[in-house]
């Protein structure tokens, strides 16, 4: 079959998924220009793209009953995505992170015959072990991100993986200097900035914005001169936003009017900023590369840390931390996040000597990672397995 004729059928579920599969795609155009690629898109992988059989906007579902209630759409988006593999007939299907979908959707397209391709491992070395067997039997080729997870997989006999290096690696990078982005948001960039990062799930910034909010309005009240960035990952968020602000009383919402809001430009947020406060997950990484300390947050519901934390084997939750293989990032998880907490730490890495300490230890953690070209090596990968 030549280059021209081969179909791709990819898979993400979130906004970091939905990233990396765009740029896996973007490189694969390089290797197959006139390939065609279809599956489950955000609107990233639209952008580079990839017909969107279903559209994975609204996947970023977290919490076992919050993905109980959405179980319909999940078989409606499974059923839709088997039927045009069936018809469609991809040379390969690509499946990139969003384990509890993907994992099962891989087990009935090895069924079909179509070979699957997982980027980007699910964390079964922080938890659920036992998918393991899941992917010996129906992933014919595993692409890691991280450093470690060849040699794990390797001694639990699973030797088709291969380490492309992580894909933040080098990619990450703002694209305004500090001056520009300060002067375009009305920001001083002579005093100091923080950025507040609240997620990206809807379930995950509901719970974890005003916790955000209270600690910006109890710093300030301390140090009326700070600054404040909240960085959503999407315009949709906005409405977020206004119903974290209408829970604050009045005199909250007015220490907080100056505060300001971007979207869409996390990265350059980052840069500009002193500090952060970080919802535990991609972007965690993301801000450890760009060398902003920060503190990292989460809270679910009571509920969902109950059932997930015993299941939990790891001694770190934020990625930066788990890579540096220390505690590089202090971590307020659940009952730990409270406005108090939060801000005495993040008053902490304000200070200048603590400050610079800080930037050049999450330095050293982020060259572990490689030095760019990942998605660019897994494409590479899938071209030799389509090809072999």
């Amino acid at each position: 079959m030549e280059n021209g004729t081969r179909k791709f059928l990819i898979i993400a579920g979130e906004a970091s998924g939905d990233n990396h599969a765009a740029r896996v795609v973007r490189e694969l155009k390089v290797l197959f220009p006139d390939a065609d690629f279809f599956g489950a898109a955000g609107p990233k992988m639209r952008d580079a793209g990839v017909r969107d059989v279903v559209r994975s906007d609204d996947f970023g579902i977290i919490g076992l009953p919050e993905v109980a209630k959405a179980l319909p759409m999940f078989l409606r988006a499974r059923r839709d995505l088997l039927n045009a593999a069936k018809s469609e007939r991809p040379d390969v299907a690509i499946l990139v992170d969003f384990p509890e979908f993907n994992l099962k959707i891989a087990r009935s397209l090895k069924k079909q015959g179509i070979s699957v391709v997982y980027y980007i491992s699910p964390q079964i070395w922080a938890w659920r072990a036992y998918r393991i067997r899941s992917i010996r039997r129906n992933v014919d080729l595993l692409l890691t991100i991280l450093p470690f997870e060849k040699d794990w997989y390797a001694e639990r006999g699973i030797h088709h993986v291969e380490y492309v290096g992580n894909p933040l690696a080098r990619e990450v990078n703002a694209t305004e200097e500090k001056a520009g982005f300060c002067q375009r948001h009305g920001i001083d960039a002579s005093r100091p900035i923080v950025a507040l990062l609240p997620g990206s799930r809807h379930k995950e910034i509901v719970r974890i914005l005003p916790e955000l909010l209270g600690t910006a309005a109890r710093m300030l009240r301390v140090n009326a001169s700070l600054q404040f960035v909240i960085a959503f990952a999407y315009e949709k968020h906005r409405g977020e936003l206004d119903a974290a602000l209408a829970m604050l009383d009045e005199d909250e919402r007015l220490n907080l009017r100056e505060i300001k809001s971007v979207f869409s430009e996390t990265y350059n947020a980052l840069n500009a900023a002193d500090a952060a406060a970080v919802t535990s997950g991609t972007a965690t990484l993301e801000t450890g590369i760009i060398g902003v300390p920060m503190v990292i947050v989460y809270k679910s519901t009571a509920l969902n840390y109950r059932l997930l934390r015993p299941l939990i084997r790891v001694e770190h939750f934020g990625l930066i931390n788990l890579i540096a293989e220390r505690r590089i990032a202090t971590e307020l998880i659940q009952d730990d996040l409270t406005p108090e907490k939060l801000s005495a730490e993040l008053f902490r890495l304000l200070d200048p000597d603590t400050n610079t300490k800080t930037r050049e230890e999450l330095k050293a953690a982020a060259d572990k990672l490689g030095h760019g070209g990942a998605s660019e090596r897994a494409a590479v990968a899938i071209q030799k397995l389509i090809e072999k």
